[in-house]
């Protein structure tokens, strides 16, 4: 882990490209160039369907057994779809061994709150409908779409759903009032965000909606009942109060919660894998989280009475 690649990463990010007054069309095209990686050799993608959404599976040649990841990729609720990450879901499903499916939720701002909660919900409710149990699924994000994933667990908890076997959130926005202290007190640190560019985002996702509601801001949310998490973040982004936070809340609620806090490196800084040691690093323990989760999951359900409750109860 080199302070080389560390410098080398901030200059990627202070120097890239800014275009002029782009339209949204052109900030999305950017983005997913931005965030284009190739598919490793050993995991295959095909489109697919989701409780309504185009999705698109990720099946790595490491899956054994019936795990399953949900994942949900960033961009502000505004960018980004299953295709512009697809390079990064690979990595983490290749090294946990599991098949992920990454939906394309609806975006702002022509879908403004709560649609993309709402597809996650039904996408959680129909792959539990589909025959995966819950001790044996799994979900993951980053940026917006790990506070989608913390929303969700908490919508499928309010909707009477069993909780999955646990949870990984890489830097999370958890809080679209830009509330954290870590706003100001990482200004300089930060090399991708403004306080300014991430009220953009949040402004046309809320569309002039409370911004404290639970389901857009999952900090102020009740956590009790969630499953296990993991919450990393690095030291150097303005939404790194939103990962303590988070994580702090979920104490609270009595959530099993790991926080993790990479040093010296930006926002979803995993991105990065190949290049930075910290983000090779941050996914392997990521896929064992989530690998061992899907594990636990498995005997918990198998030492489980007939009839008894727990997360799988009632459930084929």
């Amino acid at each position: 882990m080199t302070r080389q690649q560390r410098e080398a990463v901030d200059a990627l990010h202070r120097n890239a490209p800014v275009r002029p007054n782009p339209t949204l069309a052109e900030r999305r095209a950017g983005f997913a160039l931005a965030l284009s990686r190739p598919l490793p050799d050993d995991v295959t993608a095909h489109e697919t369907v989701l409780a309504g959404r185009p999705a698109l599976d990720l099946t790595p040649a490491t899956a054994a057994g019936r795990g399953r990841l949900l994942h949900f990729h960033g961009g502000g609720y505004v960018l980004g779809s299953p295709g512009t990450h697809a390079g990064f879901t690979a990595q983490l499903v290749r090294r946990a061994g599991l098949r992920a499916t990454s939906l394309d939720y609806r975006l702002a701002p022509e879908h403004p709150f709560p649609a993309a909660v709402d597809d996650g919900l039904a996408a959680y409710r129909a792959l539990l409908d589909g025959g995966v149990r819950p001790e044996e699924l799994v979900l993951a994000g980053d940026s917006a779409g790990g506070g989608l994933v913390v929303a969700t667990l908490v919508a499928a908890r309010d909707a009477g759903l069993p909780q999955p076997a646990g949870a990984v959130v890489f830097s999370p926005w958890t809080d679209l009032t830009l509330g954290g202290q870590s706003m100001s007190t990482k200004k300089d640190a930060d090399p991708i965000f403004t306080r300014e560019a991430l009220q953009a985002f949040a402004t046309p996702y809320l569309a002039g909606q409370d911004p404290a509601q639970p389901l857009a801001s999952p900090v102020y949310a009740d956590l009790r009942g969630l499953p296990p998490l993991l919450v990393q973040a690095g030291s150097n982004e303005l939404l790194l109060d939103d990962a303590v936070r988070l994580a702090g809340r979920a104490a609270a609620d009595e959530v099993e919660v790991t926080l993790r806090v990479w040093p010296q490196v930006p926002h979803v800084f995993q991105n990065h894998f190949g290049h930075l040691d910290e983000a090779d690093a941050a996914l392997d323990e990521a896929a064992r989280f989530l690998s061992t989760s899907v594990r636990a999951g498995r005997e918990a359900e198998v030492e489980r009475p007939l009839g008894g409750e727990g997360p799988g109860a009632g459930r084929p």
